[in-house]
């Protein structure tokens, strides 16, 4: 058992932590019985998936209905309180995911604020919690079905039942006052502070601000201190009677004022936080925010783009070229999120342009401005600055939106000069916290399925631009988290990312490929072609990482993605005839049995690298700088897609039975069990609680596979000297196909003591009196792709 560790400022930083998806399948209780076997495996804090109250029939837990109580379905405050009693007792920390942008509005009679604003308008008291125009007139519900009627046929649906208007399973508050027996139910519906209107109608003309495009997510006013102190009341109890230890803050970027948030947050909650922030490459947090740092994307990013052979980018451009694909990222994400603002978040432009002030020179019709406004917010390369904060990042936005839009610099000069004047006035914060959904829905949501000439780079945090990175830029990117953000989370997998970690490795090693690549996805398209270029592309790439996979996992995938790129269908204009044809897609694939075996042929080529793949970035991820954490289940291989994909039950007693074996003595081959990444997985994190490693030491391998060889050292508690080295395997079949490791080695730091793999359980003899060690990549690296060396 560790030690709960505490310090006089509040709870420590955790060593490390493991993501728990909670439900009405894994409730709190559940969670707890967790623990201890959280704790043998050497994590330092379970990290808990939103538990305040959400919506019926949620899932995930980010659709919070009532932030003021613990959900009754997780079990309730009393059940939070047990297991964090349980993990202190244990050593382990408790973090949890807090959502403080929205609540979900799909169920009023579920959302008490929103019931009572819907029932009271502005006279609410909670009115002041949403970001309602109500000048705007009554608040639009966009629900009615829409067969090109405007939904007025719908409408004829509504009834009065029990005090309230009824639509199918939607009960909605009626105003006092304003029914009678014998009213008919639309003159009632008319006098109420709410409209039922198309669903069509909610992009163009909603008059609350949402996440992101959907409607059933209003966004709450955290700025204002009274709605924070209302809707963090239960969150702050937590810290303050030491059931939670830390905290990590959904989509920060949404918010009003980020900055001011976070600084209220951190003056009461005196723990751990760290916030869900993407950073574009080179781009660090704001300074004055009170945080740890970042959810980790950016490391995602840098680790898994050192096992991605740069090499293949001309022949994987050239496939998708041939194919038909667009390659010019920078103009798939400006279509795509030219898309989202002129479309998608209309209501949000419009309610932008209304606040720009007139102009002397140029037109000043409403058109013009939100189309000035629409390219502004399409126009930066961060998700959003944060005025007076990251100003650069703003100039260089209306730099741009200027020089593509040179007719409507007038307008943009207007903008510019009035957010300039007031950074934090109303325009200024509505502008940046839209650019931040923009950006989201344009590249991580569209983009990332349009342009397919890769997948393993269309990663949330990534960069499909930067066709993978070298050791140096890696080292580089970890001496400075290790300086400047020490405590900052860092990840390879969550509930976000568009696919795990493990079939992320498998996909590098199709860089290492690629010329094989090409010809197979030649001929397999020519054959069995899903109905769209991009979604081809990303099909056969997505086969061959994910392998093998069901049929039912495979197509909820592809028509995600087919919706989620807009090519071919949509969420809200499915093609049946284009879907059908994605349904189809598994079963043609068996029905041709050449093309099926050479599928699975090659699909087999990559299990041997990416596994090695697999264990390099996870030993490089969980001893690097920073705080790894584990998403739930990846300790085993886990070949998960996006959500609701990797929102699957895990199988724990699995998990359990191969760590008993292994705390027996077990050392597993690298086979598909997926074992040996357990006892990696087992191995580091329990040198990270023990050891306390700090500082960064890059070590370069030396011989014909030194390119090959990842290696860095770190100090430990109680040593001066760098007594803890990782070294890992990248381009693992290049490698094979230049003869293996050979004379490589790698020399270690010096100092007294014998260096002995932790994987293995061997040593590394000095060579010489004075301390020097030399390790032999072929014998070091002959068992296993990693190894894991302290020196005693």
């Amino acid at each position: 058992m560790s030690e709960h560790r505490t310090s006089p400022n509040g709870p420590a930083t955790p060593t490390s932590t493991y993501r728990v998806q909670l439900n009405q399948g894994l409730t709190l209780a559940d969670a707890t019985a967790l623990l201890e076997h959280l704790e043998r495996l050497g994590v330092g804090a379970v990290y808990l998936s939103p538990v305040l109250t959400a919506t019926p029939g949620s899932d995930h837990g980010y659709d919070v209905v009532d932030p003021t109580r613990v959900s009754s379905v997780l079990g309730g405050r009393k059940a939070l309180v047990e297991l964090s009693e349980r993990a202190h007792a244990l050593g382990l920390s408790v973090v949890v995911d807090i959502v403080p942008n929205h609540m979900s509005v799909a169920r009023p009679d579920a959302d008490p604020w929103w019931w009572d604003v819907l029932e009271h308008g502005r006279d609410s008291v909670h009115a002041r919690c949403f970001d309602i125009d109500f000048d705007a007139g009554p608040i639009p519900i966009p629900v009615l079905a829409d067969d090109g009627d405007g939904g007025r046929a719908a409408l004829e649906g509504l009834t009065i039942a029990d005090g309230h208007l009824v639509h199918f399973d939607l009960r909605l508050p009626l105003a006092p006052g304003t029914h009678s027996p014998g009213d008919d139910v639309l003159d009632v519906h008319e006098r109420q502070h709410y409209r039922l209107v198309s669903w069509r109608r909610g992009d163009a003309e909603l008059t609350y601000r949402r996440f992101f495009d959907v409607d059933h997510l209003a966004a709450v006013r955290v700025e204002d201190p009274a709605v924070f102190d209302a809707s963090h009341a239960e969150i702050l109890s937590w810290g303050r009677e030491g059931v939670v230890d830390g905290l990590r803050v959904d989509h920060v970027d949404g918010l009003s004022d980020p900055g001011g948030y976070l600084r209220r947050l951190s003056e009461r909650f005196d723990g751990w936080i760290v916030v869900e922030k993407i950073l574009a490459p080179d781009e660090t947090l704001p300074s004055s925010w009170p945080v740890a740092g970042t959810t980790g994307y950016d490391a995602l990013r840098e680790i898994c783009g050192v096992f991605v052979d740069p090499e293949a980018e001309p022949a994987l451009t050239a496939l998708a070229r041939e194919h038909g694909v667009a390659t010019d990222v920078a103009e798939i994400d400006l279509r795509a999120r030219g898309h989202a603002a002129a479309d998608l978040l209309r209501a949000e432009v419009r309610r932008i342009a209304a606040l720009v002030p007139p102009h002397d020179d140029g037109a000043n019709d409403p058109w013009t401005t939100e189309e000035a406004v629409a390219e502004l917010l399409c126009s930066f390369d961060v998700y959003r600055s944060y005025l007076p904060e990251a100003e650069p990042a703003w100039t260089r936005a209306v730099g741009v939106a200027v020089e593509r839009r040179p007719d409507l610099q007038p307008v943009l000069k207007t903008i510019d000069l009035s957010v300039r004047e007031e950074p934090h006035g109303e325009l200024a914060r509505r502008i940046q916290q839209t650019s931040g959904m923009v950006v989201a829905m344009g590249t991580e949501n569209t983009a990332f399925y349009r342009g397919t000439r890769f997948i393993a780079l269309n990663e949330v945090g990534g960069d499909p631009a930067s066709f993978g990175s070298t050791v140096a830029e890696l080292h580089t990117a970890q001496l400075r988290r290790e300086a400047s953000e020490p405590h900052t989370m860092t990840t390879l997998s969550t509930h976000d990312t568009k696919r795990s970690e493990d079939v992320r490795a498998r996909l590098a090693v199709l860089s290492e490929i690629p010329d094989d690549l090409a010809d197979a996805v030649r001929r397999w398209s020519a054959r069995e072609p899903l109905p769209e270029p991009a979604l081809d592309l990303l099909g056969w790439q997505t086969l061959l990482g994910a392998w093998p996979i069901e049929d039912e996992r495979l197509v909820s995938y592809l028509i995600k993605a087919a919706r989620e790129a807009r090519l071919g269908t949509s969420w809200t204009g499915p093609d049946p005839e284009f879907e059908d044809r994605i349904r189809s897609w598994p079963a043609r694939l068996r029905a041709d049995a050449e093309l099926y075996t050479e599928v699975e042929a090659m699909a087999d080529t990559l299990k041997a690298p990416g596994w090695s793949n697999s264990l390099g970035q996870k030993a490089v991820q969980l001893l690097g700088p920073g705080v790894p954490d584990l998403y739930q289940g990846t300790e085993l291989w886990d070949l998960s897609l996006v959500d609701p994909d990797n929102r699957r039950p895990v199988d724990h007693e699995e998990r359990a039975r191969w760590l008993a074996r292994i705390e027996a003595g077990l050392r597993p081959p690298v086979d598909e069990t997926g074992a040996a990444k357990l006892h990696l997985v087992r191995t580091c994190l329990r040198a990270r609680r023990d050891l306390e490693p700090t500082g960064y030491l890059p070590l370069i391998a030396e011989g014909h596979g030194a390119e090959h060889a990842l290696a860095f050292a770190r100090t430990v508690r109680g040593d001066r000297h760098h007594a803890l080295a990782v070294v890992a395997t990248r381009l693992p079949l290049t490698l094979a196909d230049a003869g293996g490791w050979g004379d490589t080695v790698l020399p270690l730091p010096s100092g007294p003591g014998t260096w002995t793999d932790l994987m293995t359980g061997r040593s590394i003899a000095p060579e010489r009196m004075d301390g020097l060690t030399t390790a032999h990549l072929a014998e070091v690296l002959d068992r296993y792709p990693v190894a894991v060396l302290l020196r005693d």
